[in-house]
């Protein structure tokens, strides 16, 4: 995925608040957003924005990087800093640097294949200086960046294989997600390897797969520390088991798609290959490229709209932006709603879950229904999240887009046939 295009109409904003499920209404933390004058990043991002406090330091780190052979090789995936998260955001493009990143390998050989893009950056505590980080990077494949290795099972065979983004001869992107180590706060990289992946037999192919998304995979993160553990929040793409064209439902496919949750020991960050665990609908305990369940609060019915990744109208959430609200005492998740092909989608919802230890019973997935939170037709909204600004609060507490107050910059990759935007025009604001 993370693609650059694409298309609509006429614009105009609406923001609403829809009440919490029934089932929900116990806890349903109010919010509203504000306008506020508008803050423009001046620079590429097409993912989540990962960030950290490298002492008195707000540092980001935005962009892609690697091989591609459909949009070309990237060396957009720099760093910025500022003395709170504003300044950082406002930076010129000149003002960034590109990190020493590690080299893609050659067919065959272990170590980072294709694109990679950081969407959370995990802080060590145990480092005072603050200088040992983890990213947790959003990685892209094809065919012929992953040939299919029959001896480990893992990368792609190239038959029937769906159509990408940029017309029917590109081939669709497989997302996986990877954990990458530095020691300098972000100014050098050291790949640490997969923390989930699927398959190839979970991939939806032709005459199937006609969304000009993902042929399937894991993409799209955002995690956070909670005890001994980081959980990852991510997108889920590919079929809930074996595709079989001769037995393929759509309504199979949806039932195991949407956004899902796994996680690891933080003292297995630094080789994490294989020691992630996914939810399985009752616990952690499925493998790290197995078969998970999908967070069922955060699914869109079919009787609803909903539908699966693999079809053209979409139907699905989708890039969560997960913080824990000091304000509210609880988690906050923004997400997307893909609509039609190629990721188009208008809207953007957020979901709240009260549970602080994510690891006790099914707390990882007590999330409210989500709620709209903004809708502008004629555009198309993608990795919404909730920033920090630059009040004393904000900067005395270090926060970032893993923990927020009260107040906070909602940004938004806005897209429209003639350019893209990041940028920010709203402050939300919460209420208990």
């Amino acid at each position: 995925m993370k693609p650059y295009l694409l298309v609509m109409g006429a614009a105009f904003w609406m923001v609403a608040c829809q009440p919490a499920e029934e089932e929900t209404s116990a806890f349903a933390p109010k919010f509203k957003l504000v306008a506020a004058d508008t803050v423009y990043f001046n620079n590429f991002v097409d993912c989540n924005m990962a960030e950290a406090w490298v002492g008195d330091t707000f540092r980001i780190f935005p962009g892609k990087y690697g091989e591609d052979p459909v949009w070309g090789e990237a060396h957009d995936l720099k760093f910025a800093d500022g003395r709170n998260a504003e300044e950082a955001f406002r930076r010129n493009a000149e003002e960034f640097t590109e990190p020493k990143m590690p080299p893609n390998v050659p067919i065959g050989q272990k170590g980072l294949h294709g694109a990679a893009w950081f969407e959370t950056v995990y802080q060590d505590p145990k480092d005072a200086t603050g200088k040992t980080l983890y990213a947790v990077y959003h990685n892209e494949n094809y065919p012929a960046t992953l040939p299919y290795d029959a001896k480990t099972g893992e990368g792609y065979i190239d038959h029937k294989w769906p159509e990408g983004l940029t017309g029917p001869q590109s081939p669709a992107a497989v997302c996986r997600i990877g954990i990458m180590k530095s020691v300098d706060g972000g100014r050098s990289w050291d790949n640490r390897g997969l923390f989930i992946e699927d398959l190839q037999p979970r991939m939806i192919l032709k005459p199937h797969n006609i969304s000009k998304t993902f042929a399937g995979g894991v993409g799209d993160p955002s995690a956070v520390a909670v005890g001994d553990y980081l959980y990852l929040f991510y997108g889920e793409y590919g079929f809930p088991g074996v595709y079989d064209e001769a037995s393929y439902k759509r309504e199979d496919e949806h039932k195991g798609q949407c956004i899902s949750v796994a996680r690891i020991a933080l003292k297995d960050l630094d080789n994490p290959v294989g020691k992630a665990l996914r939810w399985n609908g009752k616990e952690f305990s499925a493998a790290y490229n197995g078969f998970g369940a999908p967070i069922a609060s955060l699914q869109i019915p079919m009787s609803e709209g909903g539908g699966p990744a693999s079809s053209p109208t979409g139907g699905f959430h989708w890039g969560p932006s997960v913080s824990w609200n000091t304000y509210l005492n609880c988690w906050v998740m923004l997400m997307g709603k893909v609509t039609g092909s190629s990721w188009k989608g208008s809207s953007v919802y957020i979901s709240f879950n009260k549970n602080k230890d994510l690891g006790e019973g099914n707390n990882s997935q007590a999330w409210t229904k989500p709620q709209l939170l903004l809708d502008k037709p004629g555009f198309i909204m993608w990795y919404p999240s909730l920033q920090p600004m630059n009040t004393p609060e904000d900067i005395a507490n270090k926060h970032t887009c893993m923990r927020l107050g009260k107040k906070a910059r909602l940004y938004i990759k806005y897209i429209k046939p003639e350019k893209s935007e990041y940028k920010s025009e709203y402050v939300i604001e919460f209420e208990k």
